[in-house]
């Protein structure tokens, strides 16, 4: 593929005037910070897309941490106490008040900067994964009869145990998602949550809080702190008796090591570098479209977003024309109509960081066949869809998370090749593979070191699937969201045991030799008839 000249390289650009920006009123702002525990500075937050400020925030000191656990935990026991499809209920109550809320959108947008279209994805995520756990929660909770060691005499039941209070970490990419489906299984497993999410989206962690609440779930329960990590997250392990954490791999080994100091769990779920693989027999057209959507949709700031894409030679012509004319009809804008497909990014240093890999390969030899610069003209972060040839190991971009619009395409002679080059890095989160042969591509799947993988879509077949577990392998995480594994994460697994009629002791009259060899031909009898 040769460079395209720059007169081709811009996506789209609309929104600029067509609709209004997302705004939130100044009295739902005071509104919901009222509900804030902080007693340290105000930091303010601005609106990604314009500049233009959002909010002042209190941000909460290590009391206000350990008074959010002490109010959590005196909550969470008459909580525990109900029985799991009495805590469903506000779950099955918020499924409506969420896909009615558009309010709750605009906060999105407002904190975030991403397309009203995928702001409404997070609350369909969120109102999904509340009716699944609502209407699951029971089954999975349930006490479950297990073999004794003895037949008859010996019945085990397995029991699952709410934890007690769970502290969230939640990023600002998919506030809504990333922080409210990780707290709803936990809260329904019985747990009080305290939960920290990032500074520049907390209006809508409030918003969220508040809605759970309309719905019927004890203020208590969730409580919601503030602040930078140096001064609120050791304070936040030091009392939580699981931590569930979203965020980079550098941040969340940290974290497992603070949590291993004190012998208390943690789900991870950290950075990708995902890989999608174009097969010789995939539908171009589709896979182009599917592409351009799961490399750039919320601006590439998704854990899930491919970076890097796999070609097949004998269709890689073709492929990247289809990819580039995809990315360029991109429309990139702002405001809250369903009008542009791109928003903007959400900081400064995704922005910086973006910038720093597209230079970086630019400098190194390689070509931009899209995108590859700002576009001030919409907004601070503006940055259009990128796409890289000719990408080499030497490149930062290569191997390390971009985090933003941009995506490197490769030539791969077979199957193999793309298999091994899938493979080839620290992260294992998410891939996708397209084929017009199902078969195929759940062969080539089952070789993919990923935690989740898509055949003929990029990310949601598998995120979406809310009974199938999801997270990452090697540096992209631990533990599991969703399914029925995504609610037992925050349990601890008691069994109760209760011995009749026959015991391990000898009866009265036997010896203890006498009673071994009884016990001995009992468990030959049971390998006989296979009853263990």
């Amino acid at each position: 593929m040769t460079a395209p000249t720059d007169k081709h390289t811009s996506a789209t650009s609309t929104g600029a005037g067509a609709s209004r920006p997302a705004a939130i009123s100044k009295d739902v702002i005071a509104r919901l910070i009222g509900a804030l525990r902080g007693t340290g500075p105000v930091v303010t937050t601005s609106a990604p897309a314009t500049g233009i400020e959002l909010a002042g925030v209190p941000t909460s000191t290590a009391e206000n941490v350990s008074a959010a656990f002490a109010a959590a935990r005196k909550s969470q026991q008459a909580w525990a106490a109900l029985s799991p499809r009495e805590r469903a209920k506000p779950f099955l109550r918020l499924h409506d008040l969420v896909i009615a809320n558009d309010g709750l959108i605009d906060i999105v947008q407002a904190e975030t900067g991403k397309s009203r279209n995928s702001a409404f994805e997070e609350t369909l995520d969120v109102a999904g994964l509340a009716l699944y756990y609502g209407r699951h929660a029971a089954k999975f909770l349930a006490s479950r009869k297990r073999a004794g060691a003895i037949p008859l005499a010996t019945q085990a039941r397995e029991l699952r145990q709410p934890k007690g209070v769970i502290g969230i970490i939640s990023p600002w990419n998919y506030p809504l998602s990333l922080g409210v489906c990780d707290l709803i299984p936990a809260l329904l497993a019985g747990n009080a949550v305290v939960h920290k999410p990032d500074t520049q989206t907390v209006l809508t962690a409030l918003r969220a809080r508040e809605l759970l609440i309309e719905a019927g779930l004890p203020a208590e329960l969730w409580q919601i702190v503030l602040g930078e990590p140096d001064t609120v997250g050791q304070p936040i392990i030091d009392h939580a008796d699981h931590i569930c954490f979203t965020g980079s791999t550098d941040a969340g080994r940290k974290i497992a090591e603070a949590a291993a100091r004190r012998l208390i769990g943690c789900t991870l779920e950290l950075g990708g570098k995902n890989p999608m693989l174009v097969l010789d027999d995939a539908d171009l057209d589709k896979a182009a479209k599917g592409a351009a959507r799961a490399c750039f949709s919320t601006t590439g700031q998704l854990c899930l977003s491919t970076e890097r894409l796999y070609v097949a030679g004998a269709v890689y012509d073709e492929f990247v024309q289809k990819l580039v004319a995809q990315t360029r009809a991109l429309r990139l804008g702002k405001g809250t109509a369903f009008d542009y497909d791109i928003g903007t990014l959400t900081s400064q240093r995704q922005f910086d960081n973006v910038v720093r890999h597209v230079e970086d390969a630019r400098a190194h030899g390689a070509t931009v066949l899209a995108g590859g610069r700002p576009r001030p003209d919409l907004g601070p972060y503006f940055y259009e869809p990128t796409i890289l040839e000719g990408v080499t190991p030497d490149m930062e971009v290569y191997s390390n998370e971009t985090f933003g619009p941009v995506v490197s395409v490769y030539r791969v002679a077979d199957d193999q090749e793309a298999i091994r080059l899938a493979n080839d890095t620290d992260f294992g989160l998410n891939a996708s593979i397209w084929t017009s042969r199902t078969a195929r591509g759940r062969r080539i799947a089952e070789q993919i070191r990923c935690g989740t993988v898509n055949i003929n879509e990029g990310y949601g077949s598998a995120y979406a699937s809310n009974d199938a577990p999801m997270g990452g392998m090697k540096a992209s995480g631990q533990g599991r969201r969703h399914g029925e594994h995504g609610i037992l994460e925050y349990t601890e697994l008691q069994t109760i045991a209760s011995q009749h009629v026959v015991g391990f002791d000898p009866p009265p009259g036997v010896s203890t030799e006498q009673n071994a060899k009884i016990l001995a031909g009992t468990y030959r009898l049971m390998k006989l008839f296979r009853v263990k």
